[in-house]
């Protein structure tokens, strides 16, 4: 009996410690609540057993009424101390208690290939009436582990984001769900191969199409660490979970201005409310699909009933998932009402047929695609929506007919000659004569007056000058102490030298419209929807007016610029991130944008070049709204290649997080002009998460091409005719686009 006692108080001690970390010592006096149990606790075995019972009733009624209390004034920043809690439950927690039988795979422990990413073969039972049914599934998640270093608090390594990847593939060999587990921060943020965010994107890339059920299940998601196995066709976030696109201290010191200074509690607060990031936040935004609950102050890792409704709602959330694949909308609901959180009263077989798997992927695009564009920010008046429509399904016609019947047809006719005329030999040429006389009816011959050799490229005569190139005096190059490079004029540097320091190569920073005027054929960039402008999903203070500057200054309403354009006779689709507006950052709007364009090039068969000058990331004024933006790109891109596009990525000036840890670092074809910094984190961000400096040139191209994150380095002086010569070269010979 007294051993029972003794074990209750304990839990009483942790449990009052626990309100304390949340809520602070001041609440409900609770610091004193804690004092007066551990002084109990350690002059337990001097009282009687009647003192000590009455004692525990007294404090169990008391920390009852104040937990309810703490539950009814819960703040988000609270909500984040839950999640970081040590009694909060990890992964191995849920191993343990969810599934019926698990084994790691790579390692345990420490000895381990990444030991904050955990990959395990698992069982997962479910009774229905007096039969129990065993399901196979690949469970991949973050451990935060309980205090120990080496897990680095679920922070994934390169490494073990293509742990994930490995796994993820081999359970699509195998046809069985997976089941990701997001307790993260954010992804460990350093370069060293295969790169963090290359590998983000190599993730994301391929999760976007896997033909299993992939189910998420979300208690700490922080910004790109979290989408590195957060694509998937449900979504579930625990109650008390939060995800953002960065933590509330860092955001405070961003709005701050602070650089080693801790930011104010107080503004960390408003910044923890600002970003929306609680479940029932992300709910309302459409960025998850459904809140699992929790007692109140969240579950911790005794917390058994929570188990057993998480099992509950894995299952579920699988069902639904495979039933979308198979069955009508009707039965469907049926099936799914027949489910209840004490037992299960339908089986559902989770192995998918090959046109179930189609209908799967399917599904999942469509999912991410309608993902945000609530908040769009696009004229939309009744007349105007009906035209946009009407040419997007007359476009769409015109581009089938064209290369699915005429261009089709015509290959067909032209490898039949092609063939034909190889094969025949003297004795059939009265006969193959006529044939292309034919030939050249049909096919239409092609008469040039002048032959271009592949690489060649017709330069324009009118040349865009710089206004930077306007000012009469000279520069100093960055780089001249280390290669003496004299001082430079600013007509020259900026005229004939495309900023570039004649001497070491060194890239001085252009404006964007250097690179439409001077890339691209005369007269040939054409824009389109111009008029999707940024908006302030969240409601976040001070942002409209930061959006109304940003509009004001540069004249354009987002990012991104999305255009049509040609270089060399070559039609191309493209987009451009601005540094001018918002340092490129990316949105709602940026992230709509991109995929219309990338739409359009797939519908129109044009090859799509996206030039960054300049991206600082995903924008944390739109939280995870603008998170989400990674997956949807990188779906769009990975349809658009799929169906036998040819993707190029330029990279200029500085180009850091999100987007190249997705729909930039997910292209085929990445290259960089000398002098970029390129990589997913900032020299500051990596010091306050690893502890150790990076060298100066950690970013720079030259390491980028090292470590396989891109495939060339270029110089901007000649970067119509690389571009123009890999329009040529690159890709498919049979392209649709050619």
């Amino acid at each position: 009996m007294l051993v029972e006692l003794h074990k209750k108080l304990k839990e009483l001690i942790e449990l009052a410690e626990y309100i304390r970390d949340i809520k602070g010592e001041e609440f409900l006096s609770i610091g004193n609540i804690c004092n007066e149990l551990t002084d109990f606790y350690h002059h337990f075995y001097d009282y009687s057993q009647e003192k000590i019972i009455s004692f525990i009733q007294s404090y169990e009624e008391k920390l009852g009424k104040i937990l309810i209390k703490a539950e009814e004034t819960l703040t988000p920043y609270e909500i984040v101390k839950i999640v970081r809690h040590p009694q909060r439950f990890t992964l191995l927690d849920i191993l343990e208690n969810v599934y019926d039988s698990y084994m790691e795979l790579g390692g345990e422990g420490e000895l381990n290939i990444d030991p904050a990413v955990i990959c395990a073969k698992a069982i997962i039972t479910r009774r229905v009436g007096d039969e129990v049914y065993f399901h196979q599934v690949m469970v991949i998640g973050h451990e935060k582990g309980h205090g120990e270093e080496f897990r680095r608090g679920g922070s994934a390594a390169p490494w073990g984001n293509e742990k994930a990847l490995r796994y993820m593939k081999m359970a699509e060999t195998e046809g069985i769900p997976i089941h990701f587990y997001i307790f993260t921060p954010g992804a460990y943020p350093i370069e060293d191969y295969p790169g963090a965010a290359q590998q983000i994107a190599r993730n994301l890339f391929y999760m976007s199409k896997l033909s299993v059920p992939t189910i998420s299940f979300i208690s700490e998601g922080g910004s790109g660490g979290a989408e590195a196995i957060g694509l998937t066709d449900l979504r579930l976030m625990a109650e008390k979970g939060y995800y953002s696109v960065i933590s509330p201290e860092g955001a405070a010191a961003i709005e701050a201005k602070l650089k080693d200074e801790r930011p104010p509690r107080e503004l960390v607060e408003k910044m923890a409310k600002a970003l929306k990031l609680t479940a029932k936040d992300n709910l309302q935004l459409g960025t998850i699909d459904r809140i699992i609950p929790e007692p109140p102050l969240g579950a911790r890792r005794k917390d058994y009933e929570f188990f057993k409704r998480l099992k509950y709602e894995i299952i579920k959330a699988t069902d639904e998932v495979v039933l979308q694949t198979r069955s009508l909308k009707m039965l469907r609901k049926y099936a799914l009402s027949k489910q209840n959180f004490e037992n299960f009263s339908y089986y559902v077989n989770w192995e998918l047929s090959e046109d179930e798997k189609e209908i799967l992927i399917e599904n999942r695009y469509e999912k991410y695609r309608k993902m945000t564009q609530w908040a769009v920010l696009e004229p939309k008046s009744f007349f105007k929506c009906l035209a946009q429509r009407g040419t997007r399904l007359g476009q769409s016609i015109a581009y089938e007919v064209k290369y699915r019947v005429l261009k089709s047809g015509q290959k067909t006719f032209k490898r039949f000659f092609e063939e034909l005329a190889s094969e025949s030999s003297l004795l059939l040429k009265p006969v193959s004569d006529p044939i292309k006389s034919v030939y050249n009816l049909i096919v239409g011959k092609k008469i040039r007056t002048k032959v271009r050799m592949p690489g060649e490229i017709e330069e324009e005569t009118e040349v865009y000058v710089s206004p930077l190139a306007l000012q009469d005096r000279t520069v100093t190059c960055p780089q001249a102490e280390k290669f003496g490079c004299p001082d430079l004029w600013v007509p020259d540097l900026y005229g004939e030298f495309c900023g570039v320091c004649p001497n070491c190569g060194y890239h001085f920073p252009l404006e964007y419209n250097w690179y439409l005027n001077n890339i691209f054929d005369k007269g040939s960039v054409k824009t389109f929807n111009d008029e999707i402008a940024s908006g302030n999903p969240l409601n976040f203070e001070g942002y409209a007016e930061k959006l109304k500057a940003a509009r004001k200054e540069t004249g354009l309403n987002s990012a991104l610029l999305s255009f049509e354009a040609k270089i060399g006779g070559i039609s191309v689709v493209a987009v451009m991130l601005v540094a001018d507006f918002r340092q490129g950052t990316v949105g709602v709007a940026e992230g709509e944008k991109f995929i219309r364009a990338v739409e359009f090039a797939k519908v129109s068969r044009r090859p799509f070049i996206a030039l960054v000058h300049t991206t600082g990331g995903i924008r944390i004024h739109e939280g995870t709204m603008g998170v989400v933006q990674m997956p949807r790109c990188t779906m769009a891109v990975r349809d658009y290649v799929d169906s036998g596009g040819l993707y190029i990525v330029i990279y200029d000036n500085n180009s850091y997080a999100g987007p190249v840890a997705s729909f930039l670092g997910s292209a085929p074809y990445q290259f960089a002009l000398k002098s970029t910094r390129l990589g997913f984190a900032g020299p500051r961000v990596i010091l306050e998460t690893t502890g150790q400096p990076v060298p100066p040139d950690y970013h720079s191209v030259e390491n980028a091409l090292k470590r396989g994150h891109i495939q060339g380095i270029w110089d901007r002086r000649e970067l119509r005719k690389k571009l123009f010569f890999a329009l040529l070269t690159m890709g498919a010979p049979n392209l649709y686009y050619r």
